[in-house]
């Protein structure tokens, strides 16, 4: 990806170890910290960073990032080897007619409110899409905090918004709860939806059947996927401005 700069930010893929590094800090700080749930070791890192590339929103006049995530491209069954594949079966998907590119720990400072952060991260996300020739985006969306009632109404709300059979990721995961059980049994509401996947959803995305609960990063997780063809034509000229 080529970088991108806009007034005071540019993205760009991280460089170096230390770069990642910085990265991996911030993850930690609004992954965990930010609820109570630090570390010792002030990171969030995983064996899939070795093999990621990272994307990273920096503020020129600083040298820590601003915004970070990762992505990993994959084609037909080597979808087996992502992050997502530990939590979902991907055999359905492991069909997909063309490349695939997962995101993962998409964050920003959670001290930095500037929306033209998310701007160019987006702007970058596009353009590496573009100059791959990505036909599907994929990853777990995330709500923070592992105790399903928290997000009931808010998962109750994804139920009419499911893959494709097709693609439709299958069960895995020890721990999850059925979007069909939750929307029976709660009012459904957008309105507590995580902001990330919101975005993912206006752009014609759709979620697994099911959430997966994840005790390590005490989140609940979807298995969210956006065809980049089905993107609706205005948006998709919106973001390709943005990377341009």
């Amino acid at each position: 990806m080529k970088p991108l700069s806009r007034g005071r930010y540019e993205v760009r893929l991280a460089q170096t170890a230390a770069e990642i590094g910085a990265a991996q800090r911030l993850r930690h700080s609004a992954f965990l910290a930010a609820r109570g749930k630090a570390r010792a070791s002030g990171q969030d890192a995983d064996a899939y960073d070795d093999t990621a590339s990272h994307v990273l929103v920096f503020d020129q006049a600083r040298a820590d990032p601003v915004a970070c995530f990762r992505v990993q491209e994959f084609r037909g069954e080597t979808v087996a080897r992502s992050y997502s594949a530990q939590f979902y079966d991907l055999a359905r998907l492991a069909c997909f007619p063309g490349p695939m590119l997962e995101l993962g720990r998409f964050c920003l400072d959670p001290a930095r409110h500037d929306p033209d952060i998310l701007r160019l991260a987006w702007a970058g996300l596009t353009r590496m899409v573009d100059e791959r020739g990505i036909a599907l985006l994929f990853g777990c969306s995330s709500f923070a905090g592992a105790d399903t009632g928290l997000h009931a109404k808010a998962l109750a709300a994804l139920a009419p918004r499911l893959a494709p059979d097709l693609w439709r990721p299958g069960p895995l995961a020890p721990e999850r709860v059925t979007l069909a059980d939750l929307a029976a049994q709660s009012a459904a509401s957008e309105a507590a939806l995580p902001p990330l996947l919101r975005t993912y959803l206006s752009m014609g995305g759709w979620v697994s059947d099911h959430a997966v609960i994840d005790r390590e990063m005490d989140t609940l997780h979807v298995l969210t996927g956006v065809e980049i063809a089905a993107i609706p034509p205005a948006r998709a000229r919106a973001l390709r401005l943005l990377a341009a």
